[in-house]
């Protein structure tokens, strides 16, 4: 049985030879054999990233790089791996040290009691207050829009057999949340706690900003806030009938009370605001709509590397093409013709 493990890296220069090589023994002691798939986000870094990992891709033959032409995100880089594995088992890892080797023997025991999905959660994350409030936000949001079990926890450390990846890559569309597409393919997950190791290196490369973006991702997976959308509406509705009909009531048994424009004012923001908020909800699931029909690419590979191998790229349509460094276009035009050649 063949383990490719899949580790997007981002800015890791200082760290990822150490990851795979303290994997490479710990799967040696195990007697398995693995293989890796090393994705670069685009690291801007001025390619030492990217020189680091063409060096793993020289030194070990297990060993395949794929290069990204742009940023696409830490779970669409994990969906350009998927892509490139060959093994039976898969397990996704940071590139950080903090998902650390050590712990992948107690996730491969879990897996082994027939789960499809295995996910190790931390109970004590070295983490800064920020991030361990965001990834509870995080777990209560996937909770509730995506009626995830209460006893599940997860986190980017997780195995999965080879058949939920098959489904997964199906999935095409560039906002992806992993977990929404893994729910979506099965219920049979476990999750196990791990130790949660210090980042050697740096700090997170999650802003504030790349967190909201991310979570937003979730809208893809759930109408849930567009049900409570409706039933805010209809509650909103309500109230204001309501409290027009008691000002009524109580303008003609007391007529000398005036209206005050302060709290008429207030109501009109209060309402206005609540207006606002479902409009913007629902042009985000609009827009994530139209952005999906018209095909933007959830990942672009620049090339990939093997060893031994020329660059190359492989579209998903089974079109293979070398040299990948060559232009765009002509890129473009060489695929159109042996497309139109295999007509």
């Amino acid at each position: 049985m063949l383990y490719s493990i899949v580790i997007p890296c981002y800015r890791s220069d200082q760290t990822i030879r150490k990851v795979v090589e303290l994997t490479m023994k710990q799967f040696e002691t195990m007697g398995l054999e693995p293989e890796f798939v090393l994705v670069d986000d685009c690291s801007p870094d001025g390619g030492k990233t990217v020189e680091q990992l063409r060096s793993l891709v020289r030194d070990y033959e297990n060993v395949r790089v794929v290069e990204l032409a742009k940023n696409a995100g830490q779970h669409n880089a994990v969906m350009a791996g998927l892509n490139y594995v060959r093994g039976d088992v898969i397990i996704a890892m940071d590139d950080d040290m903090q998902t650390h080797p050590s712990q992948i023997p107690i996730l491969l025991e879990e897996l082994e009691k027939g789960y499809d999905i295995v996910y190790g959660y931390y109970e004590k994350k070295e983490e800064s207050p920020f991030r361990n409030f965001g990834s509870y936000v995080n777990y209560m949001t996937t909770r509730i829009l995506l009626k995830k079990p209460k006893e599940m926890k997860t986190s980017s450390f997780w195995v999965i057999r080879r058949f939920v990846r098959d489904y997964a890559v199906e999935y095409q569309n560039a906002f992806t949340h992993l977990q929404g597409v893994f729910l979506r393919i099965t219920r049979n997950v476990s999750c196990i706690p791990i130790q949660h190791f210090k980042r050697e290196v740096g700090t997170s490369n999650y802003t504030l900003k790349k967190l909201l973006q991310l979570w937003s991702n979730i809208i893809g997976f759930s109408v849930v806030p567009l049900e409570w959308a409706t039933g805010g509406g209809v509650v909103l509705a309500m109230l204001g009938f309501v409290l027009a009909l008691f000002t009524f009531v109580h303008k003609l048994m007391r007529p000398q009370v005036q209206i005050g424009y302060s709290s008429l004012m207030a109501a009109l923001c209060f309402f206005s605001g609540v207006n606002l908020f479902f409009v913007g909800l629902i042009g985000n699931y609009i827009g994530k709509i139209l952005l999906g029909i018209s095909n933007n690419p959830q990942f672009v590979v620049r090339q990939v590397d093997e060893h031994g191998k020329k660059a190359w790229v492989e579209y998903p349509d089974g079109v293979r093409l070398e040299e990948a460094a060559r232009p765009a276009e002509e890129i473009k035009e060489m695929k159109e013709s042996m497309q139109r050649f295999a007509q």
